[in-house]
Order: structure tokens, then C-alpha cells, then sequence
């Protein structure tokens, strides 16, 4: 494949740069960024040490609430990335970042009472997948002074990451970061089709060891693609859509959770409680018996067509939620919530329940959990 021999090359004369600026490669997991990591991880063993000169750093990020086959795979593949390394002596770590609990999707949603996200009040991207993984690209570059972010997108993904990359074209193969001042990033395999991908990694095993068997196994029982690892405001849009559906098992942004229920139709029917969970959260957003008539800042909202815009949900409603949250994790017998996401939750129900002068939000507190 002529193509896969020039992008070979290119990753070889990128890392001979005459610099020190460490490579970051955006791990998702999916199928893009794993041919990113194969073939980074193929070349570093194909040169002697004394040329493995640049660290290579491969980070992912959790959100908290990724599909669980899908998070398993990804931290299962980190691991065995990681030991290989360890075992080559190859310059090169493993990472994989979350939201800090004060800003994960429970504490947000139950907490504070933020309805779930949509088209227009995406507010959980920013919180739980661009800010963890740039402020570990900011700490390495914060070491040399720049670093070089590795992306699995391609041009031909769908016509949004079509334009999203013809914006950013150059004509260099280094294109400057449109948020992180000390980042340039490269995309090596942008111009590859999908066909082209599926080929190289089924016909060959990646160099870590073992297959991507599983990977190829994933797509098809989920019949869908993944949310990539996002680095900046821009990349928004492409989270929770029609063509990037590994992410989130909690996403109320597309209307179906295709790839979770892919899942359940493949034969993973303990992922069924996660996905009527999910519908009847996202079933409530609107409910105006659910919502508070003034904003956490204690603004009511009305838009310039005169349309009223409810607040937060109402104590009794996060409330309610938390309780189907709870009982839903008794049913999959795995934990959904964190102890810590817990504590957060009775502190900010704590503080709005002297704040918010009513009768349910002072019966609130006392209810334990």
C-alpha cells in the first residue's frame, strides 16, 4: 500500500526533527488512533535506542461515563501498550485522564442540576474531555516548550471532519493548535480511507502484541464509531454525532444510543439498564414539573423571542434521579457513581438548600445515601 509506505516516512523524518519537542498521540481507543499508536509504537522498534530520541506520550481520556466494552477495551489496551513498552525499552508513556469530580457529568447533573446535554447546552465536553487531556498536554509542554500532538483524524470521516481539516490545512505537515498555544499537532493518516485503515490493521497484529481482533469485534457488534479524543472547542461539534458514536453511555446529544444499543442487540443484555436509564434521563430534560423557575445565579431567562428558559432541575428531581442511578447500579453490579462524586453531591445539595428557601430542598439533606 504506496500510501501507508509515505506515511511511514513521514512519521520517520517528523521524529528525526532536530528538536526535543515530545510527541503526544490522542488515544481514543477507536480504530484511528489505534493505527496512530501502531504505527509510532512499529517505528520506535524499528530504529536502534541511540536514534529513540523524542519520549512519546500516548494519552486517553475517561470521562467517567464511557460505554463500559468500550473503556475496558481502551484501559486493556493501555495496559498491554504500556508493559510492552516497559519490556522494548521504549521512550514512551502511558496516560489516561479524567475530569476532576468537581466537574464529572453525575456531579453536574445530580448535584447542581444541570439538564442533560444537548445540541445547544453542550456543557459536558469542555468539562470532561478537552480540559483533563490539554492540561496534560500543557504539563509536557510546559517541560520543552512545545509538543507535538498525534490525531487520527482523517479528511474523508464525514464532511464536518472534512471541513474541519481543510481549515486547518497549511500546506505544512505541522498545523499550529487552534487553542494550545505550545502545541503543533500532526495528523499522518488524514488523507487514508476508511477501507484503508480496516485493511492495515486486520492484516497485521500491533506490535505490542496480541490482535485487534477485539477492536474489529467492537465495531461490528456496536455498528458504530468512536467519540475521539478531543483537544479543542472547535472539535465539539463532533462529539455525540451520527458518525462518531463510542463515547458516553450517558449522551443525550444524539437522540438513540446506537451504539449501545448495537450492544444489547449483540448479545450484552446487562448493558440494557445503562440504556433505559439513559432514555429517561434524557426523557425528563424538558419536563417543566422537573425544573426550577430561576438559574443557579438566581436569574430567570427569557429570550429575545420572549421565550422563558427554566433553571436547574428542582432537589426533588436530582433527587429522584440519583435514586434510578443508584438502583440501576445495583442491577449491573458495577460501580456507575464514585464515593467521592457522592460526598460533592450532598455538599452542593447542602449549599442550595440555604439558598433555595423551600420545603423539598430542606428535606433534602437529612436523606441519607
Amino acid at each position: 500500500m504506496a500510501d501507508l509506505e509515505r506515511i511511514r516516512r513521514e512519521i520517520a523524518d517528523e521524529y528525526a526533527a532536530p528538536h526535543n519537542h515530545p510527541w503526544v498521540i490522542g488515544f481514543s481507543g477507536g480504530k484511528d488512533s489505534t493505527l496512530v499508536a501502531h504505527l509510532v509504537f512499529e517505528f520506535l522498534l524499528s530504529i536502534p535506542r541511540s536514534r529513540r530520541t523524542r519520549h512519546v506520550h500516548i494519552v486517553s481520556n475517561d470521562t467517567l461515563v464511557e460505554s463500559p466494552l468500550v473503556i475496558n477495551h481502551l484501559r486493556q489496551v493501555a495496559a498491554d501498550i504500556r508493559e510492552a513498552a516497559e519490556v522494548f525499552g521504549l521512550p514512551m508513556s502511558v496516560a489516561i485522564t479524567s475530569p476532576e469530580p468537581d466537574k464529572s457529568f453525575w456531579v453536574n447533573l445530580i448535584g447542581r442540576g444541570y439538564p442533560p446535554p444537548n445540541r445547544t447546552f453542550r456543557w459536558c465536553t469542555d468539562r470532561m474531555k478537552i480540559q483533563p487531556t490539554s492540561k496534560y498536554i500543557k504539563s509536557q509542554a510546559s517541560v520543552t516548550g512545545q509538543v507535538i500532538l498525534l490525531l487520527g483524524v482523517r479528511r474523508n470521516e464525514s464532511a464536518t471532519r472534512a471541513s474541519t481539516v481543510a481549515r486547518y490545512d497549511n500546506g505544512e505537515r505541522l498545523n499550529r493548535h487552534n487553542d494550545l498555544v505550545e502545541c503543533m499537532v500532526f495528523r499522518p493518516i488524514v488523507e487514508m480511507s476508511t477501507k484503508e485503515v480496516w485493511e492495515v490493521l486486520a492484516m497485521n497484529d500491533p506490535p505490542w502484541g496480541g490482535s485487534h481482533g477485539h477492536l474489529i469485534k467492537l465495531y461490528s457488534d456496536a455498528t458504530g464509531g468512536e467519540c475521539p479524543v478531543m483537544t479543542q472547542k472547535n472539535e465539539v461539534a463532533a462529539c455525540g454525532t451520527s458518525s462518531s458514536r463510542f463515547g458516553c453511555w450517558t449522551c443525550t446529544v444524539v437522540d438513540k444510543d446506537r451504539s449501545l444499543e448495537g450492544f444489547v442487540e449483540s448479545g450484552f443484555a446487562e448493558f440494557g439498564p445503562l440504556l433505559d436509564l439513559r432514555d429517561w434521563i434524557a426523557s425528563i430534560r424538558n419536563d417543566a414539573s422537573r425544573r426550577m423557575a430561576r438559574r443557579r445565579t438566581g436569574q430567570v431567562t427569557i429570550t429575545t423571542d420572549g421565550v422563558f428558559v427554566p433553571g436547574p432541575f428542582t432537589p426533588l428531581a436530582r433527587r429522584e434521579i440519583l435514586d434510578r442511578l443508584l438502583k440501576t447500579q445495583e442491577e449491573v453490579g458495577y460501580p456507575l457513581i464514585t464515593d467521592e462524586e457522592l460526598d460533592l453531591i450532598r455538599t452542593i445539595w447542602a449549599e442550595d438548600a440555604i439558598v433555595i428557601s423551600t420545603a423539598a430542598a430542606r428535606e433534602l439533606v437529612p436523606h441519607r445515601f
